[in-house]
């Protein structure tokens, strides 16, 4: 009988373990205990391995990994795998991304309570120093205290239902989350970041991108209440630590509770001096039922992906070269970086994406739809989003998408891909092409003629037509020590529209400059 090869290469919890010695047409083998080198040996003929942190999925372990058709990795983040080198050569890299997500909650409402109540210092002193002084550790309460959630999804939305059993008053910002799913839930919707900052304790639960690193930084800590309560248990580097670290010092914030830091392992961490910080070294994922749950669920996939079956979670996709023409590849790429570009300029919860087709690869709509439906929520939903759930999760958060196909006859290009997203607010249109085979363009953006490689910092500046424009924006980015690589301009109907790319980072304080200028309609910044 033939045995599929699973190699598990870092420490499961043993019930995955006794998952695949159960199953007939598996051969598992358990390396975890050996030095990393010698592991490489060991790997050649695996059908799947199971990883943790600990094993880096390079080129030296792909190319030791010869027979390698999938990956599972037993967690949820997989900064240790080179996804795309494992897309070149066909192998499915998959995660296990909700079994820690009770963990997860429950530790946010541990450290809240906790900030609440003071419970670590008051054990200690009771413990450690043998002194009995109640007066010492008078608390306050979560009845009738506003929280504030920064992103909805599937921990934050339990955050909110187990802080409404402490009646608590809830509001949640999340602007990739239709209103009616939070004002479902019984929680009020925060509209922007401003109406989080009035909130009494506020907790964040988002993926790390650019636009959620440094979300709270001295700037929105001057508008909050003083004595507020923070806890981060989502990502290091949401907070600014070095903006909270001064807070907490003044007292402004009265309580930081925090998991997770901006470097780990965060030994020696400023934020570990000071006594109204109560911390945990990234343990969110670390109870016996969610290590026992990731166990199971990364053995079950697997075997599953080992047979062929199915490959649950997938977080990319085969590239093989003999199943696609050579011509549709680049598209696949274009149309994903055309979804990520308007997630990232579109304002509010997408409703309709509308995916236009035109040319040769009008045959393949359905693969360029998942695509662009990937990029559209990737920059949302981080690691969660995959080419497997990309469409039954914008189906589940209220996305109607529409595939369209045209011969192309019209058109001065062979082949167009559009996109176009509307929210409550905007809508949002981008259509791309590939030149020479391999060179991805964007040729307009909402009616504007452009011809730009959609790589790198772009800043979009959009302003009535008239003279000086220009001008001003060199002098705020010479001002802010910004290069500028290239600056692309469009005209339409007396507006024109600016593609600016640049070297170095843009703030949100030169964005601000920038949208002052008296002509500016807006300014909007992207990171591909």
């Amino acid at each position: 009988m033939l045995k599929y090869k699973i190699i598990v290469c870092d420490h499961i919890h043993n019930a995955g373990i006794e998952f695949l010695k159960k199953q007939n047409d598996i051969e598992m083998l358990d390396y975890s205990n050996l030095p990393k080198i010698e592991l490489l040996s060991k790997i050649g003929d695996a059908d799947v391995v199971i990883t943790r942190s600990s094993t880096d999925i390079d080129n030296k372990f792909l190319q030791s990994a010869y027979n390698l058709k999938a990956l599972v990795r037993a967690g949820v983040g997989v900064d240790n795998v080179d996804i795309e080198s494992c897309s070149k050569r066909g192998i499915v890299v998959m995660n296990v991304p909700t079994a820690n997500t009770i963990a997860a909650v429950e530790l946010t409402m541990a450290h809240m309570i906790n900030a609440v109540r003071n419970f670590p210092s008051a054990n200690h002193q009771l413990k450690n120093e043998k002194i009995w002084k109640r007066e010492d550790w008078y608390g306050t309460e979560l009845k009738d205290k506003t929280l504030g959630i920064i992103g909805f999804g599937n921990i934050g939305s339990r955050v909110a239902a187990r802080a409404k059993a402490f009646e608590m008053d809830i509001i949640a910002y999340d602007p990739y989350i239709k209103e009616s799913i939070i004002i479902d839930s019984g929680v009020r919707v925060a509209t922007s970041l401003d109406m989080i900052l009035k909130c009494d304790i506020i907790t964040i639960h988002t993926p790390k991108n650019t636009e959620t690193k440094n979300i709270i930084t001295k700037k929105e800590i001057d508008k909050m209440k003083d004595g507020v309560i923070l806890i981060n248990c989502a990502r290091g580097g949401l907070y600014n630590e070095t903006d909270i670290l001064e807070a907490a010092k003044s007292k402004k914030i009265r309580w930081l509770g925090i998991d997770v830091f901006d470097k780990e392992p965060s030994n020696s961490n400023p934020l570990l001096s000071l006594d109204n910080i109560y911390v945990t070294p990234h343990i969110g994922a670390n109870t016996l039922e969610s290590q026992e749950k990731i166990s199971i669920q990364a053995a079950t996939i697997a075997a599953e992906a080992a047979r062929g079956s199915s490959y649950p979670n997938a977080l990319n996709l085969p590239i093989k070269e003999n199943e696609l023409p050579y011509f549709v590849k680049p598209y696949l790429e274009l149309s994903q970086k055309i979804g990520f570009f308007i997630s990232q300029i579109s304002k509010g919860a997408i409703r309709t994406l509308n995916i236009t087709c035109s040319g040769k690869i009008a045959s393949y709509a359905n693969s360029l739809a998942t695509f662009g439906t990937l990029g559209v929520l990737k920059h949302s939903l981080g690691d969660s989003i995959n080419y497997v759930n990309a469409m039954f999760v914008a189906k589940e958060r209220g996305i109607n998408i529409n595939i369209n196909t045209k011969d192309g006859g019209a058109s001065i290009y062979k082949n167009l891909i559009t996109i176009e997203a509307a929210s409550a607010n905007n809508s949002i249109s981008i259509s791309g092409c590939v030149f020479d085979e391999d060179k991805l363009r964007i040729v307009d953006i909402n009616g504007f003629s452009m011809d730009i490689e959609p790589l790198g910092k772009i800043v979009l500046f959009r302003n009535t037509d008239v003279p000086g424009v220009i001008g001003n924006i060199g002098k705020i980015m010479e001002k802010s020590n910004i290069n500028i690589a290239d600056f692309r301009l469009a005209r339409n109907n007396n507006e024109a529209l600016a593609m600016i790319i640049v070297d170095n980072n843009i703030s949100n304080s030169t964005l601000d400059e920038l949208s002052k200028i008296q002509a500016c309609l807006s300014v909007n910044y992207v990171v591909i």
